[in-house]
């Protein structure tokens, strides 16, 4: 079995990656500052030159740079290449109902794919493997990223997409999967599916999980290993960077090894935005400095995490970041789906006849994630007939769904019965375990 994909990047001595991130930085630098007006507005309100950024001890210099930033230049206004150099756009939801848009070239489509391939091979995959993957295509960076990775390993993919559990199983079994790609939380409904219907787990041919998009424990690591009989391993990503594959576990599990030779990883304090030591935990922030389309620089995450330089067993010398533990905003993840509570509000004004009170209950149910929102409908309202608030409940229904992409259940309550608060209001319950 292959213990890397690429060998001599991923165990390259420190010295020679600080020199190849030093140079791909200074290069990316000056193609944002020449391409991106953003960034060269930025610059020159900083009083930064692309040629003052020398290594990778200049990088704190670079302002930021926030999600906020990709809405304000909806859709396009952060590439950093013309129309036809483009190969593919993904997108995510964003708090004002508008997609944070993503491109990439060629190059940033083979970069991701070898980022991904690695986490593969890191996690056992071989050429003769199947791979599964249960992660949503299209938009949604997770099974089209895995997907390329995949064939760059040699692998035989399997491009299942979510959903139909049943069908999923059945394909588990015939087509003689070793290799499952989906969120944590799927592979542990899975799990229930097969055990409700009796279907013995010697009847798969899995050894291996790949899991992300979505927040998990060390218990739920342990559950999904010893009902599926499979090794579970984690994987980073998000789509402003790439997608999955910015970092990954290898068999030592001790910390997900960021691909450093395409992404910088800092970690600094939210508050100050100062850079913290090995160790410390504060909010995670990339800078992509081989990307094309989308070159982000200093891009704050709102992740929460510490990392270590310290030599991995397995060989490695990319720098291990730790599972993310939170968030440092208010953004919530269902079902692998970016939610935010701001999202919900402004479906709730725009639908009317409800107050604007109202609480977001984020629980895990058979192993699946659900959103209550419970709503204070207007006294005019709560005295109407069950039929009118029948129609209203599914009007609000229907149209969270088209704005969040995620399934959620309404319950009215009477005006008055939602605590109120005279600081922040608080909007969220998230009651799923995740400590």
């Amino acid at each position: 079995m292959n213990r890397y994909f690429n060998e001599s990047m991923e165990t390259a001595p420190r010295h020679q990656l600080w020199h190849l991130q030093s140079y791909n930085l200074s290069r990316t630098v000056y193609h944002a500052y020449n391409n991106v007006p953003m960034y060269r507005k930025r610059f020159d309100e900083a009083g930064i030159r692309p040629e003052d950024i020398k290594s990778v001890d200049d990088l704190k210099k670079l302002p930021f740079t926030y999600k906020q930033d990709l809405r304000d230049n909806y859709p396009y206004g952060l590439f950093a290449v013309t129309p036809d150099r483009l190969q593919r756009i993904h997108a995510s939801s964003g708090t004002t109902g508008k997609q944070t848009v993503v491109g990439y070239t060629k190059h940033d489509i083979d970069v991701w794919s070898t980022c991904a391939a690695r986490a593969l091979v890191a996690a056992g995959a071989e050429e003769n493997d199947f791979v599964h993957i249960s992660y949503g295509y299209g938009l949604f960076t997770g099974g089209l990223g895995l997907h390329y990775g995949a064939e760059m390993v040699g692998a035989t993919v399997i491009p299942a997409s979510s959903g139909n559990t049943s069908r999923q199983i059945t394909m588990l079994q015939d087509f003689k999967s070793s290799i499952l790609c989906c969120t944590p939380s799927y592979a542990l409904y899975i799990a229930d599916v097969l055990r409700d219907n009796n279907v013995d787990i010697s009847t798969l041919s899995l050894k291996v999980g790949i899991f992300g998009a979505a927040p998990w424990t060390e218990g739920m690591r342990k559950e999904i290993e010893q009902r599926l009989g499979i090794k579970a391993y984690d994987i980073y990503g998000l789509s402003e960077i790439s997608g999955p594959g910015v970092a990954y576990e290898c068999e030592c599990q001790g910390g997900m090894h960021v691909n450093e030779d395409h992404f910088i990883i800092e970690i600094i304090d939210p508050e100050t935005g100062e850079v913290l030591p090995d160790g410390e935990k504060g909010e995670v922030v990339f800078t992509c400095i081989t990307k094309e389309a989308l070159p982000l620089i200093r891009y704050r995450t709102r992740d929460i995490s510490s990392i270590t330089h310290e030599p991995c067993p397995c060989g490695r010398t990319f720098v291990r970041m730790k599972k993310p533990s939170g968030r440092s905003d208010d953004m919530l993840i269902i079902r692998g789906v970016n939610v935010f509570p701001s999202q919900i509000e402004s479906v709730l004004l725009s639908v009317g006849q409800v107050d604007p009170h109202y609480l977001i209950i984020v629980d895990r149910k058979n192993n699946l994630d659900t959103m209550e929102i419970k709503v204070e409908v207007s006294q005019t309202m709560f005295s109407d007939k069950v039929k009118g608030l029948e129609d209203l409940s599914k009007t609000i229904s229907m149209k969270m769904q088209s704005v969040l992409g995620v399934s959620s259940k309404i319950t009215f309550v009477e005006p008055g019965s939602i605590e109120r608060s005279e600081g922040k209001a608080k909007r969220v319950v998230d009651m799923r375990s995740l400590h």
